[in-house]
């Protein structure tokens, strides 16, 4: 039986090292195909689960920002914050 925990019980910062651990194994090209394949797609899933743990911050953030009518958030490329 595998140790890895539910996916939706991991934090932001546990699936990121999970998934970091599974690019590097892929990386070294030295998996047979068969767990080569369920490390790709455990690695989809921890990076969907990673995007949707940001959008939720994201999404928090702004509305405690609305909540005490402070300005919108900006992307960090975006050209208005080159100018702060």
């Amino acid at each position: 039986m595998s140790t890895r925990k539910k996916t939706e019980t991991l934090s932001f910062e546990q699936s990121m090292q999970e998934l970091e651990t599974i690019v590097s194994k892929m990386e070294q090209g030295e998996l047979p195909l068969e767990e080569a394949l369920q490390n790709f797609e455990r690695g989809i899933q921890l990076a969907r689960l990673s995007q949707q743990k940001l959008k939720d911050a994201e999404q928090k953030v702004q509305i405690l920002m609305n909540q005490h009518g402070q300005a919108s958030l900006l992307d960090f490329d975006s050209p208005l914050s080159d100018k702060e």
